[in-house]
C-alpha cells in the first residue's frame, strides 16, 4: 500500500516537497490560506496543519462559507443569543468559540459575504468578535486556516472581497498542486481506492488491467482525488471479477465517447449514469451491442437501463 500522510496518499517528490513545507508552517502561529482546485484535499490539509501545530490538543472546527445563508454561516461562526432572530429559542456557541486555543478552518472563504468579511477581520486583529443579537464583546485565541479555488486578488479587483481580509488570512499561501501534476500518485490512489472498496466485500479486485491502469494515468482529471475516487467506485459497481477493466471506467477517462461535432469537451462529458449511456449510443450511432460492450454491460442490462432512463434512440 501506498504511504500516507495524515489522510494524504502520496509518493509524488512534488507533494513530499509540500508536506515538508507544511509541516514547517504548522509549528508557526500563522493564518494560512490553502489555494487548489477542487477535489485536491484541502480540508486534509488544514486538519494536517492543526494536528502537526502545538494546538493539537485543541478543538479543530471547519465549516463551508458556501453551504450556508449568510444568516446561518453568521451564527454558525459567531454564535447568537436567544430571541436574536426568530427560533432563537436559547444562546448558541459559534465555532469560534468552540474552537477557542485551537484552529478553525474556512473552506471557500471567497463566498463569505462582505459584512462577515469584515466581522472576520475584526476576530483576526482583535481576537474578539460579538454574537448575532448580542451586545458583549467575546475574547477568543483561534488561528484561522482557510481555502479557496479562486484568485482571491481577482476578487478584490471584482469587489467581492476585502484587500485588507486578503491580506491577513493569506500571511502564508500553500499551493496544493494538482492531480494531475503529482507523478506517480494516480497509480498509488486508484490502488488505495481498490483496497477501501475491496473491504466492502461486494467484489474483490486483485489487479488493474494494464489498459486501465494507462487510461487513469493518462486521464487529466479536472476534479483530481474526489474525482479519480468516484471513478473507481464507478468500476467497482458497474464490473465483476478480480480484475478491473478499461471497459470499466466512465468512457470519458478512456476516450470512448467523444464530444459532439463542434462542442467542446466540457459542455458534453456526462454527468450520470443517463447521460453516459446516452453518449455512448451517440457515438456508435444507436448500435445497442456495441454501446453495452463500451459501457461494460451485457446487452439485456443496457436494454433495462434504456427502458428505466426513457431513453428513445
Amino acid at each position: 500500500m501506498p504511504p500516507v500522510f495524515h489522510g494524504m496518499v502520496t509518493v509524488s517528490p512534488r507533494m513530499q516537497e509540500f508536506i515538508q513545507l507544511m509541516g514547517r508552517v504548522a509549528l508557526t502561529d500563522a493564518t494560512v490560506l490553502i489555494r487548489g482546485e477542487t477535489g485536491t484535499g484541502k480540508e486534509l490539509v488544514a486538519k494536517a496543519l492543526h494536528d502537526l501545530s502545538p494546538r493539537a490538543r485543541n478543538p479543530f472546527q471547519a465549516v463551508n462559507c458556501a453551504t450556508l445563508t449568510p444568516e446561518l454561516l453568521a451564527s454558525e461562526l459567531f454564535g447568537h443569543t436567544r430571541g436574536a432572530f426568530t427560533g432563537a429559542i436559547k444562546d448558541h456557541r459559534g465555532l469560534f468559540s468552540q474552537a477557542d486555543k485551537g484552529t478553525i478552518f474556512l473552506d471557500e472563504i471567497a463566498e463569505m459575504p462582505l459584512d462577515l468579511q469584515g466581522r472576520l477581520l475584526r476576530v483576526l486583529q482583535e481576537r474578539m468578535f460579538v454574537p448575532v443579537g448580542g451586545t458583549d464583546p467575546v475574547k477568543v485565541d483561534v488561528r484561522v486556516l482557510s481555502a479557496t479555488n479562486k484568485a482571491l486578488r481577482e476578487e478584490v479587483a471584482a469587489g467581492r472581497f476585502r484587500e485588507d481580509l486578503m491580506y491577513r488570512i493569506r500571511v502564508v499561501p500553500l499551493f496544493l498542486p494538482r492531480l494531475e501534476e503529482r507523478e506517480g500518485d494516480v497509480e498509488a490512489l486508484t490502488w488505495h481506492f481498490v483496497h477501501e472498496f475491496n473491504q466492502h466485500g461486494f467484489r474483490r479486485v486483485r489487479e488493474v488491467e494494464q489498459s486501465a491502469m494507462d487510461a487513469l494515468t493518462s486521464y487529466s482529471w479536472p476534479g483530481n482525488i474526489r474525482e479519480l475516487r468516484n471513478a473507481i467506485e464507478y468500476a467497482f459497481s458497474l464490473g465483476e471479477g478480480p480484475v478491473l477493466q478499461r471497459k470499466e471506467l466512465l468512457p470519458e477517462i478512456w476516450g470512448g465517447a467523444k464530444p459532439l461535432q463542434g462542442q467542446p469537451q466540457s459542455l458534453v462529458a456526462p454527468t450520470n449514469e443517463r447521460d453516459m449511456i446516452v453518449q455512448t449510443l451517440r457515438e456508435t450511432r444507436g448500435r445497442k451491442g456495441e454501446a453495452a460492450d463500451l459501457l461494460g454491460m451485457s446487452r439485456s442490462t443496457l436494454w433495462r437501463k434504456i427502458r428505466e432512463y426513457q431513453i428513445t434512440f
